[in-house]
């Protein structure tokens, strides 16, 4: 029985010299199976030698065993060795399908925020109003008390902010730009200031403690009520169409006197009455007025030779009038779905 040990022994070296042989001339990834399947599929000599197993001597079947397990190892790793050089030679540098058509880059648009804001500055600028700017970081003089809001004011309970260290707060509005421009020219003036603000406010469906302004300043010798009404007349009707229409309503402002709210015609009933206007045919836009005089002495005008009006909106209520958005939450839940309609 040794002799049949020494015979199937010799029997795996040629057949380990075989494999060698014909790996080196394999030269693709076909020929390395078809190398794989000779010599260690099932049907291969060498699975066959492991039958021989439970036929041999008690003490040579360790001998075997061994042998077979060794070589096997061997030659599965010698194969899998070659089939990763034959990859990293025949690897082409750049795989490019030129026949296949391109991918477009993804482009993204502005917010429908920024983009109504960039309308009503288009439109403001061809009426000759400038475009000011100035810090959402405000101190107390210029949020409220230069806008005739004394400190135990009780307006200032509608625009509860949020207050920094010292006298500085987020503003609650863009009118502190105002002040500043009149501060820093003369008569006559007639700019708007654009920007963010930001109040406590519990976000709802017309509501977010982050919002946008555009209000508006017009200052010089006789300016009138009638101008203020021809000034948002006109922006109406150059946003919304020329069948828009406006009306305004007294109310009180503590910088303006006197003072109104302002309300456009409903764009989506054409002032029927619908569901957006609950029925009234109008839609609230914001408020307006005369300058108050104490204001012109807070910034250094003569009250009696000069004159202005000053009116507001926001700029997430236009957005929503203009792409009929029932809710401003919508805006800032950056949703892409939403936002790439717009």
């Amino acid at each position: 029985m040794a002799e049949r040990l020494t015979e199937i022994l010799a029997q795996i070296a040629e057949q380990r010299e075989r494999f060698y042989a014909e790996l080196a001339q394999a030269g693709d990834g076909r020929n390395l199976d078809q190398v794989r399947v000779r010599f260690l599929g099932r049907k291969a000599p060498l699975a066959q030698y492991f039958d021989l197993i439970p036929k041999v001597a008690p003490e040579e079947r360790r001998l075997l065993g061994k042998t077979l397990n060794e070589v096997r190892a061997e030659l599965t790793e010698a194969l899998e060795k070659r089939r990763q050089e034959l990859s990293a030679a025949h690897a082409p540098e750049e795989e490019i399908d030129y026949t296949l058509p391109g991918l477009a880059p993804f482009v993204g648009k502005r917010h429908p925020v920024l983009q109504a804001m960039d309308r009503i500055k288009e439109i403001f600028y061809g009426m000759g109003f400038t475009v000011e700017e100035g810090p959402e970081i405000e101190d107390d003089y210029h949020n409220f008390e230069a806008l005739n809001v004394p400190p135990d004011h009780p307006s200032r309970d509608l625009q509860d902010t949020f207050y920094l260290d010292g006298e500085f707060l987020l503003r609650t509005h863009t009118s502190p730009v105002q002040i500043r421009t009149m501060e820093r020219y003369q008569p006559p003036i007639r700019m708007i200031a654009p920007g963010r603000c930001y109040r406590k406010d519990t976000p709802d469906a017309t509501h977010s403690p982050v919002f946008h302004q555009v209000e508006g300043l017009c200052v010089d010798e006789g300016v009138t009520f009638a101008d203020l009404k021809g000034v948002v007349e006109t922006f109406a009707k150059r946003l919304f169409g020329p069948e828009v229409r406006i009306r305004f309503r007294p109310s009180f402002f503590p910088f303006t006197e006197p003072s109104a709210e302002y309300d456009f015609s409903c764009m989506m009933c054409g002032g029927k009455g619908c569901r957006v206007c609950k029925g009234t045919g109008w839609l609230e836009i914001s408020g307006a007025g005369m300058v108050d005089p104490a204001v012109f002495r807070f910034v250094g005008y003569d009250p009696e030779r000069y004159t202005g009006y000053a009116f507001g909106m926001g700029v997430e209520r236009i957005a929503m009038l203009m792409y009929q958005v029932d809710d401003i939450r919508l805006f800032y839940d950056n949703d892409v779905r939403f936002l790439q309609q717009f």
